[in-house]
């Protein structure tokens, strides 16, 4: 029997229109029972899976077509060939089964897309799990309680909608390419009973935009999540008198009556509209999400020589196939890519070479460093040194210093390579992984220059020559500059130190960026720079051993460094509200001749510029490059080095909040007059916009904390609220007052040139 297929058909979607051009107009119904217990059975005896039973029955649960499945995962024939697939990779040959799944049964996983932010909420502590000696293919995700689970669900959810939709694309056609999915056991903290069920782990963006669709598009991102969420975790109710049942089946029950609700939805819709008649969208949308494709992982074979922990074969496996279409064909971005090689990399190392150096713990507590499992106030503990401030910052310079030691650089670079499917690995492609791992405890609260952060790391970062060098060890201070005066007297570790703690900085802090597009000037000028150079090398020639000027401008950078917020001298947000006028620190220009080494103009500190960092980093060069600059534009001997201060753009002033009582009346009530009514809508307008700066100020403080949710909505949100705001700017602007009285002198000037004529 062919399955039924309609013609093509237009779908309203927000503002635009889809067409669909592939819809059924039947669901399949529920498995049977039977089916289900043949696929359990025939898992369970195929020699080349490894699941659990509760495994193989959530497998069962989510295939529309278990019988089809059992067939699959019939055990091989005398040759050794199955019906299983099977991809092999590093260490491991990982074996699946394809079906099309119930998109209500499957979770989305752990999000590598957003690896690189601060959240909200945490994820969850991924554990492997293995059967004695052999690798299973499943995983167990432990949160602190049910309500952890489902706000990670929506918070995966929405960021990825925000992120990334294929909505459209889904809402036309379907999902076409096959999720990758695997079964995990979600344990609780709190004692809660522990939930089996698929989760994806590739095609979370799928998963997500299949989910958006279903809801439609007059609903939030947010919204979707919400809804997914509840439909993944609520229960089925259980009549009073019927025996309790695991939480396990009473969330799948719970699950199989929300699709028993669509299906029943969609076969009404479709027996009213008749043979060929026209169906509503929600039909259509229900249709086109309620299967999705996926390839359910089923089996793990470690290899002979894999140094893996068994229990890490299944998961390391995963991200070997994930990395290789994520990171060679279909890439996430820079950084979501950066912080998946260098933390592979490092567990990698860590588990097969970490016993070799004698090094096990270590390791281990700089992967959970490096990863965020461990906060920077434990980085006393890792290196077992009291002496160290407990600072995002030297977390910071620990971390550089230890991921750039031998053997364990060259060994990271190795894996990194191979990961990646590089040839070489170049200092700075290593520095760009060590971006997104060195910033995690800052990146939302200096999102402004997160961008030009990862760039400047991507250009060489702080790893130059002396850093690089092996026989140094950070010197723990509360004191950046106390490391100068031995820095110039030759202590190495001070000058290294210094090296990496100020041009982390620097770099975080958007006063170094990378070369490329940089503007040459021969004056000191905000966003220039007197000549262009890797950020390697201006931080390598800052730290040189006779560059007191660059010593100290470096000691300074670190010692007024804050992980919580922009310096006021680079802060590319204009600040709103209430004290926006004093900026909560700044970097300085260095003057060898104060007391302080702090160049002042008057009274005041002199902001430090872009220009000023790479001036001092090689000052012969810059007054060659600036003399060169000069004579080619004619201008020597006109022109001298600037030293005056660059300010600061000038925050944003508020409005005082206009109030007004109204007046007792005292006679006959009568019409307002004309001028009356533009004056009273003029302070309603002035009073509506004070609280608009208000509440954008308002946002501002509640995401200093977040990279997600965007503060002002996603695409389509925020360019609704931009073209509101350019017509009230536009509105604002046609009747200034001072063009007007521009026109009045005007023709009081023709009046007069009249006269004399």
């Amino acid at each position: 029997m062919s399955k039924p297929v309609s013609r093509p058909i237009t779908v309203e979607w927000g503002k635009e229109t889809v067409v669909v051009s592939d819809f059924p107009r039947a669901l399949p119904g529920a498995s049977a029972v039977d089916d289900r217990s043949k696929l359990v059975r025939a898992g369970a005896a195929n020699p080349l899976a490894g699941l659990t039973e509760d495994a193989w029955h959530a497998v069962a649960r989510a295939s529309t077509a278990p019988a089809l499945v059992a067939h699959q995962l019939r055990p091989p024939t005398s040759d050794g060939s199955g019906l299983l697939l099977e991809e092999h990779v590093d260490g491991a040959t990982l074996r699946s089964v394809h079906s099309r799944v119930w998109l209500s049964e499957l979770f989305p996983g752990i999000q590598p897309r957003t690896s690189q932010e601060k959240l909200d909420v945490d994820d969850p502590k991924v554990i492997g799990e293995a059967d004695g000696d052999r690798p299973l293919a499943l995983l167990r995700y432990r949160y602190e309680d049910r309500d952890h689970l489902w706000e990670h669900i929506k918070q995966t959810l929405s960021v990825t909608l925000h992120r990334n939709s294929y909505a459209e694309s889904i809402l036309a056609r379907r999902v076409t390419r096959a999720l990758i999915v695997h079964p995990v056991v979600f344990e609780f903290e709190d004692g809660d009973e522990p939930v089996t069920a698929l989760v994806a782990r590739d095609g979370i963006t799928r998963l997500a935009s299949a989910w958006k669709v279903l809801g439609g598009a007059g609903l939030s991102n947010e919204e979707v999540a919400a809804q997914a969420a509840d439909a993944l975790l609520t229960e089925r109710r259980q009549p009073a008198n019927e025996p309790r049942k695991p939480l396990t089946q009473r969330l799948a029950l719970g699950r199989e009556e929300y699709r028993k609700h669509l299906h029943e939805e969609f076969t009404a819709a479709i027996d009213a509209a008749g043979a060929g008649g026209a169906v509503t969208d929600r039909t259509v949308r229900i249709a086109q999400t309620y299967l999705v494709p996926a390839h359910i992982a089923v089996g793990i074979e470690g290899h002979e020589l894999s140094a893996l922990r068994v229990e890490d074969v299944f998961d390391d496996a995963l991200r070997s196939i994930l990395a290789s279409v994520h990171v060679e064909f279909k890439p996430w971005d820079d950084a979501a890519q950066n912080v998946e090689v260098a933390t592979r990399a490092l567990k990698l190392v860590a588990q097969t070479r970490s016993a070799e150096w004698g090094m096990e713990k270590l390791l281990q507590d700089v992967h959970a460093l490096a990863t965020g499992r461990l906060p920077e106030t434990a980085v006393p503990d890792v290196f077992d040194d009291p002496r160290i401030p407990r600072t995002a910052l030297w977390r910071a310079v620990y971390l550089v210093h230890a991921l750039t030691r031998p053997p364990l650089h060259e060994e990271l670079k190795t894996r990194a390579k191979d990961i990646k499917n590089d040839r070489r690995m170049s200092t700075k492609g290593y520095a760009g992984l060590l971006g997104p791992v060195i910033d995690l405890p800052w990146r939302s609260e200096k999102g402004s220059a997160l961008a030009q952060a990862r760039n400047a790391w991507s250009n060489g970062g702080v790893l130059c020559a002396d850093v690089l060098a092996d026989g140094w060890s950070p010197v723990p201070t509360d004191d950046f500059t106390s490391l100068v005066e031995p820095a110039l007297k030759g202590d190495v570790d001070a000058r290294c130190t210094l090296a990496v703690a100020g041009g982390i900085a620097l770099i975080a802090d958007k006063l170094l960026t990378r070369n490329v597009g940089s503007a040459v000037a021969a004056v000191r000028q905000v966003g220039k720079v007197p000549f262009r150079a890797d950020v390697s090398v201006v931080i390598g020639g800052l730290a040189g051993r006779d560059n007191a000027a660059g010593l100290w401008l470096l000691a300074h950078a670190a010692q007024r460094f804050r992980s919580g917020t922009m310096p006021g001298n680079t802060s590319a947000r204009p600040r709103l509200g209430a004290g926006a006028t004093t900026p909560p620190y700044q970097h300085v220009a260095v003057d060898l001749d104060a007391p302080d080494r702090v160049a002042r103009d008057g009274r005041s500190e002199r902001a430090l510029t872009t220009w000023d960092v790479v001036y001092a980093s090689d000052k012969p060069r810059a007054e060659e490059k600036i003399e060169l600059t000069l004579r080619q534009s004619g201008a020597v001997g006109a022109v001298t080095v600037a030293s005056s201060p660059v300010s600061a753009a000038p925050s944003a002033v508020l409005p005082a909040q206009q109030t007004g009582a109204g007046q007792p009346a005292s006679g006959p009530v009568r019409r307002p007059s004309t001028a009356q009514l533009i004056e009273d809508q003029r302070k309603l307008l002035a009073k509506q916009l004070t609280g608009a700066i208000e509440s954008l100020g308002n946002l501002e403080r509640l995401g200093a904390q977040r990279t997600f949710p965007p503060l002002l909505g996603d695409a389509e949100e925020w360019a609704t609220l931009r073209d509101d705001a350019v017509k009230i700017v536009a509105a604002v602007e046609q009747h200034d007052p001072r063009k007007s009285e521009d026109a009045e002198e005007h023709e009081e000037d023709d009046d007069v040139e009249d006269a004399d004529v």
